[in-house]
């Protein structure tokens, strides 16, 4: 997988590609998929969620250019799988869920694996974290047809965010960059397609809205 979907991709950060050699996709997918886990596209989570392509989240790393000792924020942590990746390579990783059984699981697989430098926590992805801020970088799983300011105010001045921004249909990976107090400068980055970004918590005794 790390071979032939992201590195001959193009993505040659050696820290990004030891943090996907070292995080087994397989044990975040439902134990039914598991047969699917190294292949080339998104799979079922679970709640309407996807795990995304690995590829995708390699090049979003990549984008928000994670380093030793970062902080950083995942919004939309689904089932853990891309802030685990991260926490192979940053100090420290926050990711928020609005789903609180897919919060739940992701937690104990980061337990299971021992990756205690990765927080996940149950919450509207759209307000952030802004008590564990500024972040170095923050990644957002989840498409939305603008970038939520209250993600922009958590960025660090120097610090980067990758979000999908559009349609239904397609969606532009965007990478902003906060270059001062009330300054940030963005850029596309590739054509995506991701799960809506969506306000408030899903309980786990409630279905999430069709």
């Amino acid at each position: 997988m790390v071979e032939r979907q992201i590195r001959r991709r193009g993505i040659v950060d050696p820290a990004i590609l030891a943090a996907f050699a070292q995080v087994p996709r397989k044990a975040f997918v439902p134990e039914a998929l598991a047969e699917f886990a190294y292949d080339d596209g998104p799979l079922p989570i679970g709640a309407g969620q996807t795990i995304s392509q690995p590829y995708i989240v390699a090049r979003m790393i990549d984008a928000a250019n994670v380093r030793a000792g970062d902080r950083v924020l995942e919004v939309g942590a689904g089932s853990g799988y891309a802030a685990a990746v991260l926490s192979r390579i940053a100090g420290e990783v926050f990711a928020i869920e609005r789903h609180e059984s897919l919060a739940s699981e992701a937690r104990e697989r980061m337990a299971a694996l021992g990756y205690d430098n990765c927080t996940v926590v149950t919450g509207d992805g759209l307000a952030g974290l802004p008590d564990e801020g500024p972040f170095d970088a923050i990644l957002v799983a989840a498409r939305g047809a603008r970038v939520p300011q209250a993600l922009k105010r958590q960025i660090a001045i120097g610090g980067r965010l990758v979000i999908p921004i559009g349609g239904e249909d397609v969606q532009q990976l965007r990478r902003i960059e906060r270059t001062g107090e009330d300054a940030w400068s963005a850029r596309d980055i590739a054509a995506v397609r991701f799960v809506p970004l969506l306000p408030d918590v899903v309980p786990e005794n409630r279905a999430p809205p069709e």
